[in-house]
């Protein structure tokens, strides 16, 4: 087996055990600050690292959008992603960072490189609780475990930075492209888990015009906890879980608990089995799409396509006669 696929494979496996892979680098300085801070994003969604190519400027841009670069016969929009934080870098913009967010390609320009870190995600915390960051850093991760004095790292929120700087043309989410509404049972809600601020928002939108009741957490952690809470609930009542929880909706990259580990203790939990399970995520790319099948989730919607969000949540739900 070749070097590239060892490394692919070992990545992917990390899911099984609630671990990943977390590239650092430093955007600059801040005006609170002197110190170059760590920032960071899943290692997932780079396809690659460069030296800072040439930028052709795009007439009429957005701010922070620095231009399109031309890599291989690829035009890839260009991010100025420390002026996007409010970072100045002190020896320039030196390295692009070529990402794939959402069946998307871009590329964002940083000061500097620092390492890929292998962390547990017990070690990443909701950033919501410790910061005001204004929804640009979803979690703080501990790099050196749970341990005093450990170098703490900001992760992105590149879903929120790239609505920013790159915001979709016309209305997204309206009673048109969601299509008919969807009526559950009563008392049963849809779970829904994602870390980023901005996808929280979409999706509430989206559920709440679909017509669909929902309870919304922050990670799979407080999914997972809200899930043996509804369970317990309905248990009380002498009904199944069902009853409670039409079908959970989550992300994957998010603190103390990703996706996977959310949806393998589901499909492994004799109450769960049949709730359905949806992943809805900006990793994309076939080795995510397929791997997300291993662990049983039920099907997979690349962020943020209400109309196909919509298909599916109703497909799942006719599956599993929920729709009432």
């Amino acid at each position: 087996m070749s070097t590239v696929q060892k490394e692919v494979d070992e990545r992917t496996n990390l899911t099984t055990s609630n671990k990943f892979e977390l590239l650092l680098f430093r955007l600059g300085v801040t005006p609170n600050s002197e110190h170059r801070e760590l920032f960071g994003i899943n290692v997932f969604k780079v396809r690659e690292i460069m030296v800072m190519p040439t930028v052709t400027a795009v007439a009429n841009s957005t701010a922070h959008m620095m231009g399109v670069t031309n890599i291989r016969g690829q035009v890839i929009p260009v991010i100025n992603l420390p002026a996007a934080v409010g970072c100045v870098p002190q020896t320039g913009l030196n390295i692009l960072l070529v990402t794939e967010y959402a069946r998307t390609t871009q590329a964002f320009a940083v000061e500097e490189v620092d390492e890929i870190v292998r962390l547990d995600w017990n070690q990443v915390l909701s950033a919501e609780a410790n910061t005001s960051a204004g929804g640009l850093i979803t979690s703080i991760a501990r790099l050196d475990g749970d341990v005093h004095n450990t170098r703490l790292a900001q992760v992105l929120d590149v879903e929120q930075i790239l609505r920013t700087v790159m915001p979709p043309a016309g209305p997204e989410i309206t009673e048109e492209s969601v299509g008919a509404r969807v009526s559950l049972p009563p008392g049963s809600v849809i779970l829904a888990a994602d870390d980023s601020l901005i996808a929280r928002s979409l999706i509430e939108k989206g559920l709440s015009t679909l017509g669909t009741p929902f309870v919304m957490t922050k990670s799979g952690r407080e999914a997972w906890d809200k899930l043996q809470d509804l369970a317990g609930k309905a248990e009380a009542e002498g009904r199944p879980v069902s009853s409670k929880v039409a079908m959970v909706l989550t992300d994957l990259e998010m603190p103390e608990m990703d996706g996977f580990t959310l949806t393998r203790k589901i499909k492994q939990d004799p109450r769960f089995r049949s709730i359905p399970v949806v992943i809805h995520s900006s990793l994309s790319g076939t080795t995510n799409e397929s791997h997300v099948k291993t662990v049983g989730a039920d099907a997979y919607v690349g962020k943020f396509v209400i109309e196909e969000l919509a298909d599916t949540i109703r497909k799942m739900l006719r599956m599993a006669k929920m729709v009432a």
